[in-house]
C-alpha cells in the first residue's frame, strides 16, 4: 500500500520529530549541536519556516515550527541534513544516513496546543533525565523563552507574546507554565500526535481541516464497526451509544 503523504499545511504550526538510525547518539559534542542549529537557522531562512520551539536530544530532534508553503518543511529538514549528515560522517570517520527514514510531523491548532507542545519539547531533557531543570540544558529554546538567552533561531509565536504585554510579563508566565509538570495523558497525546501524524486541536478545529484537505486527520474507531439490529418490522435500528 501507497504511503500517505505527510499532511502539511502552510501558515500552521507543527510538531516534528526526527529520529536518529538505530538510535544512535548524533550530537556528541558542542561543535555537533552548534553545527547542526546553525545549519537549521539558514534552512528555516531559506525557505521560510518560523521555528517557535526546539531541542536537539542526545539521538532525536523536536521541532515545533510553522511554514509558509506545502514544501518548507521538508525542504528545510533535507536542507540541514544535507549539511550536518557529511560533517558528521567526516569527523567520526562512518559511512551512510544518521536518520530513521523520513521526519514526523503533526499539525497543532496552535490556539489551543501550541504552548502545550513547546513545554513537552523543552522539558524532553529533564523526562530523559540529562538535567534537573530545563533551564540548564544548553540545546534547546527553553533559556529563550524566559528570557536568559536570546536566541535568533526562534521566532515568538503570537500565542507566545499573548502571555503578557512585556517581555518580562511574557517570560515569567512561561517560567510558570513550565514549572506544572505535564500528565501522562498530556505527554501521550502530544507524543502521539507528531508521530502519528494526527492533528493535535479541538474536535472544530480537526472538523474544519478535514473538510479542506478531504482525508482523516485524527484516529478511527477502535474495532470492528457494530452490525445494525433489525427488528421483527424488517427495519433497521441502530443503538444508542
Amino acid at each position: 500500500m501507497a504511503r500517505q503523504p505527510r499532511l502539511v499545511i502552510p501558515n500552521q504550526a507543527h510538531h516534528i520529530v526526527q529520529f536518529a538510525v538505530d538510535r544512535q547518539t548524533i550530537f556528541r559534542d558542542a561543535e555537533d549541536h552548534q553545527c547542526f542549529l546553525g545549519w537549521l537557522r539558514d534552512a528555516a531562512k531559506l525557505y521560510k519556516v518560523a521555528i517557535h520551539a526546539y531541542v536537539l536530544m542526545p539521538d532525536h530532534v523536536h521541532l515545533a515550527a510553522t511554514p509558509t508553503d506545502a514544501e518548507g518543511l521538508a525542504r528545510m529538514m533535507q536542507w540541514a541534513g544535507r549539511h550536518y549528515v557529511p560533517y558528521f560522517n567526516r569527523k567520526y570517520r562512518r559511512a551512510g544516513t544518521l536518520w530513521q527514514g523520513r521526519f514526523k510531523a503533526g499539525v497543532i491548532d496552535a490556539q489551543h496546543y501550541l504552548l502545550l507542545v513547546s513545554r513537552y519539547i523543552e522539558t524532553n531533557p529533564v523526562r530523559a533525565g540529562l538535567v534537573l531543570n530545563p533551564q540548564d540544558y544548553a540545546w534547546s529554546s527553553y533559556q529563550h523563552h524566559i528570557g536568559s538567552k536570546p536566541d535568533s533561531l526562534v521566532t515568538d509565536h503570537l500565542i507566545y507574546w499573548s502571555l503578557g504585554n512585556t517581555p518580562f510579563q511574557r517570560e515569567a508566565a512561561y517560567q510558570h507554565l513550565s514549572q506544572q509538570t505535564l500528565t501522562s495523558s498530556e505527554l501521550q497525546l502530544v507524543g502521539d500526535s507528531a508521530q502519528k501524524g494526527w492533528v493535535l486541536g479541538s474536535d472544530a478545529y480537526k472538523t474544519e481541516l478535514e473538510k479542506q484537505t478531504s482525508r482523516q486527520v485524527r484516529p478511527g474507531r477502535r474495532g470492528r464497526p457494530r452490525k445494525p439490529d433489525v427488528s421483527t418490522e424488517g427495519r433497521v435500528a441502530t443503538s444508542v451509544e
